[in-house]
């Protein structure tokens, strides 16, 4: 009997600190929705789709486990904050401050990073497939060659070329990168463009005596070239190409 009204005592006081817990995260929640000041706030695992919070105060709060999908965060302070595995897809974060952050685990898949301040983080944990205007020292030239795969993946082939120029910019000798890029340009109706890259990593990869990547390279030209002239009828056709293409993609995995 001693030991059941021991454990109905523990379960209670569990249950009421739990109420204290929740109940001052629900406080700290209107206080920035009503204030967007809420420094060092426990805000774990809140649910802030969509909220306005652009300059909120946030350095240093915890929120991991929040979503804040789609929100709008331009300019806001989350220096410090922790932002592991939070949801910020689709977010603007727009000038946002956010050294010091924790981002591991983070969702960054398609927000807005353009002029945010992410010095000294190492971003590479997060999920960052589409997100635009990731600050060119964020990454590597490797980094952003593996984002523009990512993007092939997905047929977003605009935002693939973006980062195939950033890992090219990064790494001007970087026949996998002009390879890549070729292949996205065709795909965009870039014909000259695709020759002009796939030309340019068939030399490099050639300076490079890498014989497999040179034959890729030259047969990438040639089916190019083959399938800007006008189409015969019965002939073999574009769609063809098309799958040409995709399997040529395993190609571009040897660089990761």
């Amino acid at each position: 009997m001693m030991k059941f009204t021991t454990i109905f005592t523990t379960a209670l006081l569990i249950a009421s600190f739990a109420g204290v817990a929740n109940a001052e995260n629900s406080s700290q929640l209107r206080q920035l929705l009503s204030t967007k000041n809420c420094s060092e706030c426990d805000l774990s695992g809140a649910g802030l789709v969509m909220s306005d919070l652009a300059g909120a105060k946030l350095e240093r709060a915890n929120l991991a486990g929040a979503n804040l999908s789609q929100t709008n965060l331009m300019g806001a302070d989350l220096r410090g904050a922790n932002l592991a595995g939070a949801s910020l897809n689709s977010a603007n974060l727009t000038g946002a401050d956010l050294r010091g952050a924790n981002l591991a685990g983070t969702d960054l898949r398609s927000a807005y990073l353009t002029n945010a301040n992410l010095q000294g983080l190492d971003i590479r944990s997060a999920y960052l497939q589409g997100a635009v205007g990731i600050p060119m020292a964020s990454g590597t030239a490797d980094d952003f060659y593996k984002w523009g795969f990512s993007e092939w993946q997905k047929n977003d082939f605009a935002s693939a070329i973006e980062n195939y120029n950033r890992a090219i910019s990064l790494k001007p000798v970087f026949p996998g990168a002009y390879l890549a890029r070729a292949m996205a340009k065709f795909r965009v109706q870039d014909d000259r463009g695709a020759v002009k890259d796939a030309m340019v990593a068939e030399r490099l990869f050639f300076a490079q005596s890498d014989r497999e990547g040179t034959q890729v390279a030259q047969a990438l030209l040639a089916k190019i070239n083959l399938a800007s002239q006008p189409t015969p009828v019965n002939s073999v056709g574009n769609g063809n190409f098309v799958d040409l293409l995709t399997g040529l993609s395993s190609m571009l995995l040897k660089f990761f």
